[in-house]
């Protein structure tokens, strides 16, 4: 058997709030729109992975998830602009990511980074 993908879902009475805040503010293209679901997706060639963790780092909670961002500036101005409170950072990490922390609109949790270069 071989993975093919693998699609976190969250439960939404709202899918309204759920496009503003995935394709509005961080850029994802609607992928399926079937009302009662919506799939959003990235422009990206990636492995499917999952991660398991004790604590997210340096301190803080495991974030439900991580979104790996080209431009974390842009990326931070975006939720700045939206009035997104950041829970943690900006910060620049010992092991080389530069990252900070924000909740969507369901209440997950995010890490948004981008590998240091």
């Amino acid at each position: 058997m071989r993975i093919m993908r693998i699609v976190p879902n969250i439960a939404t009475k709202d899918a309204g709030r759920a496009k503003t805040f995935y394709r509005d503010i961080l850029g994802l293209d609607v992928a399926m729109d079937m009302g009662w679901i919506a799939t959003f997706e990235a422009d990206a060639v990636m492995r499917p992975q999952l991660s398991v963790a004790a604590h997210g780092g340096s301190g803080t909670a495991v974030p439900d998830f991580t979104i790996e961002v080209d431009d974390l500036q842009q990326a931070l101005r975006r939720f700045q602009e939206a009035k997104i409170a950041i829970e943690y950072g900006p910060i620049a990490e010992p092991w080389g990511v530069k990252r900070f922390y924000a909740r969507d609109p369901f209440g997950r949790l995010l890490n948004i980074m981008q590998h240091s270069r």
